[in-house]
C-alpha cells in the first residue's frame, strides 16, 4: 500500500509539474507572438525550489541586459562575503599637516552617511555627534579637512554608465566618502504656458560651489517630470537642466546627484562647526597616503548590512549597489574598485554553479546597458540564497509586484522581474523573466509579463 501511495503521489506531482510547464509554454507562445516583441529577445527560466527541477526554459543561457534585477546578484554576494552584520565605519581624528592640525577622515565608502532613511544616520544627527566629539577633544582651530582615499582610489563612476544618467539621482556613483546618498533635490518653478521657461528656486540641501542652469521649459499640466540633469561639460562650470516639467508649478522637485560629495561633506561640516572651531581654509583635500600618529576622536558606524540591503532591494538605490560591489572587491582583492568587485563576484559564484561568462558585469546596480546576465544564473543564485542563514533578510527586501515577491528592473527598452512565488498548491517556484529591445509602452509590456507570471500563482 505504501508503494502505491508513493507512486500515486509521484504521478500527481509529475502531472502538476507537466501542467504548469504546458501552461507556461502556451503563455509564452502568446507573449512571444505579441507585436511588442517583434524585434525583441526574451528569456524566462523557472525552477521548482525544493527539487531544483526545471519547469520552463526559454533562452536561459543567453546573456541579457538585466537593469535593476542585477541587484539580486550583488545583494546575495554581499551577504555571503561580508556577512549580514557588517557595518561601515568612518573614523575621524586629528593629524598634523604642513598648515597646522587638520581633521582627518578615514572613510569606508559608507553609503548611509547622512542618509534620511534612518534617524541615526540623518545629517543633523551625525553632525551633532561629530560636533560633540570635536568639542570633547578641545580643538579650537583647524587648518582644514583631509580625506584618506587610498583603499578606494579616485574612481567615481563605473564604466558603462551613459552620460544622460549621471546628473540624475539614480546616476550617483560610489566614492570613498559618500554624503546624503550623493543626492539633492532641485526645486523648480515653471511658467503658466506651454513652452515658457523653467527657473531654479533652490536646492535641498544647499549645494556648495555648484550651480545649475535651467534650459528646461514648461509642458502640459499633467505631463509629469520629463527633465534631465547633466553634469558640467564643454568647459561649463554649472550643471544643466533640460527637458520639461508641467506648467504652472511653483515648487516642483526633481532629484539629482551631487557632483562632488567630498566637497559637499567638508563644507557642511565646516559650516556646522562655526563658532566652535576656526578653520584656516575651507578647501577639502584628499590623500592616498594613510596618515600616521592620528589622534582618533570619533568613529561613526552605519546600520548593519541587512538593513542596507533591505533599502537597496526595496527602493533600488543604485549608489548602494556600487558601494556593495566595491566593498566586496576591497574585502577579497585589497582595493575597493569596481573591477575588483566584479572579479570577486565572478569567482565567488563560479564555485556555486554559475560560470563567469554568465555574469558579464560593468557595475553593481544594473544601470549600465552593457551588463549581461543569464536568467539561469539569476535563478541559480536565488536558489542558493534560499538555503542560507541570511535568506530571511534577503527575502524581506524584495518588493511586491503583481502580488509576487520579485525585484524589477527597468532601463531603456529593458524590463525584468526575478524572484520567488508560492503557488496555490503550496509549491515554491523561483523565476527570472527578462525582455530586451521591446517596442511600445513599458506599461503595456509589464501587464503582458504579469499575465505570463500569473501561471505561477
Amino acid at each position: 500500500m505504501r508503494f502505491f501511495a508513493l507512486l500515486w503521489f509521484t504521478l500527481g506531482w509529475l502531472t502538476a509539474q507537466g501542467q504548469l510547464s504546458s501552461r507556461l509554454s502556451v503563455a509564452m507562445e502568446t507573449f512571444n507572438a505579441d507585436t511588442q516583441l517583434k524585434y525583441a529577445l526574451s528569456s524566462l527560466y523557472v525552477i521548482e525550489a525544493e527539487t531544483g527541477k526545471v519547469v520552463f526554459d526559454q533562452n536561459s543561457n543567453v546573456g541579457m541586459a538585466t537593469a535593476s534585477t542585477e541587484k539580486i546578484v550583488t545583494a546575495a554576494t554581499a551577504f555571503d562575503i561580508l556577512g549580514k552584520d557588517h557595518r561601515y565605519e568612518t573614523r575621524f581624528g586629528i593629524v598634523n599637516t604642513p598648515g597646522g592640525k587638520s581633521l582627518y577622515v578615514d572613510p569606508s565608502g559608507d553609503p548611509t552617511l547622512a542618509s534620511w532613511r534612518w534617524e541615526e544616520t540623518k545629517d543633523m544627527a551625525f553632525l551633532t555627534r561629530l560636533k560633540a566629539a570635536i568639542k570633547e577633544s578641545g580643538i579650537k582651530e583647524l587648518n582644514g579637512i583631509l580625506i584618506y582615499t587610498g583603499k578606494w582610489g579616485n574612481e567615481t563612476i563605473p564604466d558603462g554608465w551613459i552620460w544622460q544618467d549621471l546628473g540624475n539621482y539614480y546616476g550617483a556613483g560610489a566614492q570613498a566618502l559618500n554624503w546624503r546618498e550623493n543626492q539633492f533635490d532641485l526645486v523648480l518653478k515653471s511658467g503658466s504656458t506651454v513652452g515658457s521657461p523653467v527657473s531654479v528656486v533652490k536646492t535641498v540641501p544647499y549645494l556648495y560651489d555648484y550651480r545649475i542652469t535651467s534650459l528646461a521649459t514648461a509642458a502640459e499640466k499633467n505631463s509629469g517630470d520629463n527633465s534631465i540633469l547633466y553634469y558640467p561639460s564643454m568647459g561649463r562650470q554649472a550643471g544643466v537642466l533640460t527637458g520639461t516639467i508641467p506648467a504652472g508649478q511653483s515648487s516642483f522637485a526633481v532629484s539629482g546627484s551631487i557632483y562632488d560629495p567630498a566637497n559637499q561633506f567638508a563644507k557642511t561640516v565646516i559650516n556646522s562647526l562655526k563658532g566652535m572651531v576656526r578653520f584656516s581654509r575651507d578647501k577639502v583635500s584628499t590623500t592616498d597616503k594613510e596618515a600616521k600618529d592620528v589622534k582618533w576622536i570619533y568613529t561613526n558606524s552605519s546600520p548593519e548590512l541587512s538593513k542596507i540591503i533591505y533599502w537597496f532591494l526595496r527602493k533600488s538605490i543604485n549608489l548602494y549597489g556600487e558601494v556593495l560591489l566595491r566593498t566586496v572587491g576591497g574585502a577579497q582583492k585589497g582595493m575597493a574598485t569596481t573591477d575588483n568587485g566584479i572579479a570577486a563576484l565572478q569567482e565567488h559564484w563560479k564555485d556555486k554553479g554559475v560560470a563567469p561568462d554568465e555574469l558579464h558585469l560593468y557595475d553593481g546596480s544594473g544601470l549600465s546597458p552593457q551588463n549581461r546576465i543569464t536568467t539561469r544564473a539569476q535563478v541559480t543564485i536565488l536558489n542558493y540564497a534560499r538555503r542560507q542563514p541570511w535568506f530571511a533578510d534577503y527575502y524581506e527586501g524584495f518588493p511586491l509586484y503583481n502580488d509576487m515577491k520579485m525585484k524589477s528592473g527597468t532601463i531603456n527598452r529593458v524590463k525584468g522581474f526575478s524572484g520567488y512565488q508560492k503557488a496555490k498548491d503550496g509549491k515554491d517556484y523561483i523565476f527570472s523573466f527578462l525582455v530586451n529591445n521591446y517596442n511600445g509602452s513599458a506599461y503595456n509590456l509589464v501587464r503582458k509579463m504579469y499575465k505570463v507570471l500569473d501561471e505561477l500563482k
